[in-house]
């Protein structure tokens, strides 16, 4: 019998360019199907769910900062299925204009509306830009049927597995009795900011009871693979003051985008910290400005940087990498250069001790850092990242389902660890 479980609101709390060439990390591999699909013969019993649930998140466009449809989608998919769903509303980011409400989804098995969760199990609902319509290669799929469209790799497709594969255990009765020590959690604004994580994060102690997690499992696309860490990050604005002057009469002036690009070849000239496991550090120049006319020597010019780092410790080792970046670029001009460079973390590393895993390092970011906590960190995913934010974003079935297997595995070895 269908239990009737009510929807919690959570709000705020209430009730609860240039590039540095990057150095291939062990492991990684070239776009491609890695993980075995499983086959048709064997189809899992879960097929047409996790088909249809993958689809309907994809055609939801949920480009960050515009989350609600998507959340919403999942709030009425989890409640029919007999989980007790909260809201966690996220603060306006502009509160003169909020415009739609952002939130993430947060749930567990019913009808127990107090449960304490020793897993946690996560992912994001938020894409980057632009929407790219959902599209498959078989009306009828099979393991090799291909299923595109934005966020089906990342980070739909491991939303999708992960809930089929907490349904199929608490179908299968093979967490029987455990059933409320699994949280679901599905955030925004991971692909900007991570703020959907740290905002629960932060307020989690306002839950009841707050839960002391033991193990978290992050779904971010990995080919397969269990991660054993990943880059930290740090972006930085760069503003150099030159003097304009005629561009007839250079040695008038200071051009200060000739500064600015001395600076920047520098840096991307200079090891600003590397390591065996994750390579070196890459520097993106990603904006560079300045100067108003082609015959005026340059007074202003900006630039800004994500920073890729291949050092540690996870708290601390960005600012490591930020002081060298800053002493390189002043070595070229002492007093040209003002540095803005915003908090990030250093290499963050992961439990990937799981016996029947390949494991790989990676070099994007992740929710995993902004949760705080003394739990296991495991990172796991289907689809391969080298088409994520790409215009040929897809994953195969085959894929999906053997992740499917995959989180149960992880489940049931969080569980039991």
């Amino acid at each position: 019998m269908r239990v009737s479980v009510p929807v919690f609101l959570l709000g705020s709390f209430r009730v609860l360019g240039l590039e540095l060439q990057q150095q291939p990390l062990r492991g990684a591999q070239a776009p491609s199907s890695i993980i075995s699909p499983a086959s048709d013969s064997n189809a899992p019993t879960y097929r047409g769910d996790l088909v249809s649930l993958h689809k309907s998140l994809v055609e939801i466009s949920s480009i960050s900062g515009n989350e609600s449809d998507v959340g919403n989608f999942l709030v009425n998919y989890l409640e029919a299925r007999d989980f007790v769903v909260q809201l966690e509303f996220l603060p306006p980011t502009n509160p003169s204009n909020p415009g739609k409400p952002r939130f993430n989804v947060l749930a567990w098995p019913g009808p127990n509306r107090h449960p304490s969760p020793k897993v946690l199990v996560s992912s994001h609902i938020d894409t980057v830009p632009p929407f790219i319509p959902y599209s498959r290669s078989d009306e009828n799929p099979t393991a090799d049927t291909v299923i595109a469209g934005r966020g089906s790799v990342d980070a739909k497709g491991s939303v999708a597995a992960q809930i089929t594969a907490l349904l199929s255990l608490l179908e299968s009765g093979r967490i029987a009795g455990k059933e409320d020590s699994v949280m679901l959690l599905f955030v925004v604004g991971e692909e900007t900011s991570g703020d959907g994580m740290r905002f629960f994060s932060e307020t989690r102690g306002q839950l009841d009871p707050s839960p002391d997690f033991k193990a978290a499992i992050f779904g971010e696309p990995t080919e397969g693979r269990l991660v054993c860490g990943h880059k930290g990050i740090f972006t930085c604005n760069i503003t150099v003051t030159g003097h304009a002057g005629h561009s007839g009469y250079p040695w008038l002036g200071k051009s200060a985008t000739e500064v600015l690009a001395r600076g920047l070849v520098s840096v991307l000239d200079t090891d600003l910290g590397s390591s065996e496991e994750f390579g070196n550090t890459t520097v993106n120049v990603g904006l560079f400005e300045g100067g108003v006319a082609a015959n005026v020597i340059p007074e202003k010019a900006t630039a800004r940087l994500a920073v890729r780092v291949a050092v540690g410790p996870e708290i601390g080792g960005e600012k490591i990498v930020a002081e060298r970046l800053q002493d390189v670029m002043r070595s070229v001009d002492e007093d040209a250069f003002e540095f803005d460079c915003n908090n990030g973390y250093g290499v963050v590393k992961c439990d990937c001790d799981v016996e029947g895993f390949e494991t790989t390092t990676v070099n994007y970011g992740t929710d995993v850092h902004h949760l705080a906590g003394n739990h296991a960190r495991y990172l796991y995913g289907p689809g391969t990242i080298f088409v994520a934010h790409g215009p040929d974003e897809a994953i195969k079935l085959g894929d999906l389902e053997t992740a499917v297997e995959d989180f149960k595995k992880l489940i049931l070895h969080a569980l039991e660890s």
